[in-house]
Parts: structure tokens; sequence; C-alpha cells
């Protein structure tokens, strides 16, 4: 594997991550709401959640969808209906008062649902089965150029995904009444809806 090689890498996965998906627009959504400290778990489970996602994906998971692609079917919907939910607590957060933002009812992601969310959430899986198809090259180097890709995922996940999260807190500085607030989040939920359809196109 060559330099050129790991570069090409490199801006795949920067470019595939950064850009606007229902992970980066919920981190967006929270980093407003919750600010970025708290919204580190999550960030953190998206890069955790995501690698495990690509292991098994490397590991042979898109050969089980090829011979049952029902479950593939099932698991489309389970993150379509997830995805709305995930909305709803987007368009939600905005009802929050800004004074009530660190009440124990106002919450933003865990570790452990945000890690969770990657195996429902359709960005990740084409950007996993994209990247492998692409990047993994013939034996003998088959398995150590698929692991570089998953790799590569983990260390640009977790910059790209708090540049959303940070520029989610500094949007709110511009965003100081309630109205303000709620019409931001709505818009942001409006988005995640949107997003819904990509699981089905």
């Amino acid at each position: 594997m060559t330099l050129s090689y790991f570069m090409s890498l490199l801006m795949f996965t920067v470019v595939a991550t950064i850009t606007p998906g229902p992970n980066n627009l919920m981190v967006t959504a929270s980093g407003a709401n919750f600010g970025y400290r708290r919204t580190l778990p999550h960030i953190l489970g998206i890069a955790v959640g995501f690698t495990v996602l690509a292991l098994v994906i490397a590991a042979g998971l898109g050969a089980v969808f090829e011979r049952w692609p029902v479950l593939q079917r099932v698991l489309q919907i389970v993150g379509a209906t997830y995805l709305l939910y995930l909305a709803w607590k987007i368009w939600r957060a905005g009802q929050v008062k800004m004074s009530d933002v660190e009440s124990e009812q106002a919450r933003p992601l865990t570790f452990w649902q945000a890690a969770a969310f990657q195996w429902v959430n359709p960005k990740a899986w084409t950007m996993a089965i994209t990247a492998l198809s692409a990047f993994a090259l013939p034996p003998p180097l088959h398995y150590w150029s698929a692991l570089a890709v998953i790799m590569m995922y983990f260390v640009v996940c977790f910059p790209c995904t708090a540049f959303w999260a940070l520029l989610g807190q500094e949007l709110v500085k511009w965003l100081r009444s309630d109205r303000a607030r709620m019409l931001f989040n709505t818009t942001l939920a409006l988005m995640t809806v949107a997003s819904v359809s990509l699981i089905f196109i």
C-alpha cells in the first residue's frame, strides 16, 4: 500500500464523514442545545459504533444481505422509524427554554444510543460499503487494506463529527431567543426527516 493509496483513502473518508447526514445533523442540534462538552459521548458513540459496523461489514455481513435481502429491508424500515423518532427529539429540544437546557429532562444522546444508531443509519452503511468496495485490495493485501479503511474512518470520524457539534454550539450564540432556537431545531428536524428518503432510494 503506497502513500498515494493512503492519501486517497484519507480524502475519501474525510469528505464522506464531514458532509451532512443524520449523524452530523443530530450532533449539530445537540451542540446547539446542550453544548460541545455534553455532546462528547454522542460523538464518541458515533466513532466507535461506526467502526464496529464497518468491521462486521468487512467480515462478510454484505454477503448475508445478498442471500437474504429481506433482512436489509427490515433494517431499512427500522432505520427510517428511528430517524423519525430522533427528528421528533430534535424538534422537542427546540421547545425547551434556554433556562431549562441544563435540567435533567433535557438530555443529549448517550454513548450507547449513538453507537447503536449506526446500525440503522443509512449513510453509515453506504459509507462503509462504498469505502470497503473501493479501497479493499485483492489478496494478499485484502485484510490489511480493509483494516486500513476501518482505522482511517475511526481516525477522521471524531474530528469531522466534532466540527458539527462545535458549529451548533457557535450557532446558538446567534439564537438568543427561544423562538429562534425553536426555528433552528425545527429546520434540523425537517432535514432529518428528509434524510429518511435516502433509505428507500
